[in-house]
C-alpha cells in the first residue's frame, strides 16, 4: 500500500483572460449604448449570451478546476448576470404574458449585483491593482445604474455609460496584460501586484 499520493502538476492554461475579456468587451459594448452611441440591439444581446455569458461561465468552470474560488465565483456569477440581462430584455418580447421588469425591479436587481461586487472588491485587495480597479469601477457602475433606473435621467445614463466603458476597458486591459505577460515571460503590461 502506497501512502504517498501522486501529485499531478496543473499544466492547463490560465482561464482568467478569457473571463476578463468576455466581461470587458461585452461591458464596453453595452455601455456605448448607455452613453448614447446606439440603441440596445442584437449585437449587444448576442455578445451578452455568448461572450459575456457562456465564455465567462466556461472560464469560471476552468477556474473551479484550478481550485480558484474567487475567480470561479466571479466568472460564473457575471456570466449568469449577462444571460439574465439578455433574458430580461428578450423574454417579454418572445412570450405573451411575461411582464417586462419595471424600473424599480431593475434597480433592485442591479443593486444586489452592486452589493455582491462590492464584497468581491474586498477580495481583490489581495490581488492585483488592475483587478482592484475593475471591481471598484464595476461597483460604482452598478450603483450608478440603480440611480439611472430610479431617476430616469438621460444625462446620468450617458455619464454612467462612460463610466461603464472605463470599467470594461480596464477588464480588457487586465485580460490582455495577463496573456502578453505570460506569453513573453515578463511584464509587458503592468498589473500592479500587491505588496
Amino acid at each position: 500500500m502506497n501512502d504517498n499520493p501522486i501529485q499531478i502538476k496543473d499544466t492547463t492554461a490560465n482561464p482568467a483572460p478569457l473571463g476578463l475579456l468576455g466581461f470587458g468587451m461585452t461591458t464596453v459594448l453595452l455601455n456605448l449604448h448607455n452613453a448614447g452611441f446606439y440603441e440596445l440591439n442584437s449585437m449587444i444581446l448576442g455578445m451578452g449570451i455568448f461572450y459575456g455569458g457562456i465564455a465567462q461561465i466556461i472560464a469560471g468552470i476552468m477556474e473551479w478546476k484550478k481550485k480558484n474560488t474567487f475567480a470561479a465565483t466571479a466568472f460564473i456569477s457575471y456570466g449568469c448576470f449577462w444571460l439574465t440581462f439578455v433574458t430580461l430584455v428578450v423574454l417579454p418580447k418572445m412570450v405573451t404574458g411575461i411582464v417586462p421588469a419595471k424600473p424599480e425591479a431593475m434597480a433592485a436587481f442591479l443593486g444586489l449585483w452592486g452589493v455582491f461586487t462590492a464584497v468581491m472588491f474586498v477580495g481583490t485587495l489581495k490581488l492585483s491593482r488592475a483587478l482592484q480597479f475593475v471591481f471598484a469601477s464595476l461597483t460604482v457602475l452598478f450603483f450608478l445604474l440603480v440611480a439611472v433606473k430610479l431617476g430616469e435621467n438621460p444625462a446620468l445614463e450617458h455619464f454612467t455609460g462612460y463610466e461603464g466603458i472605463v470599467c470594461g476597458l480596464a477588464a480588457i486591459y487586465t485580460g490582455l496584460a495577463q496573456v502578453l505577460n505570460e506569453l513573453y515571460g515578463r511584464t509587458v503590461l503592468p498589473l500592479g501586484q500587491p505588496k
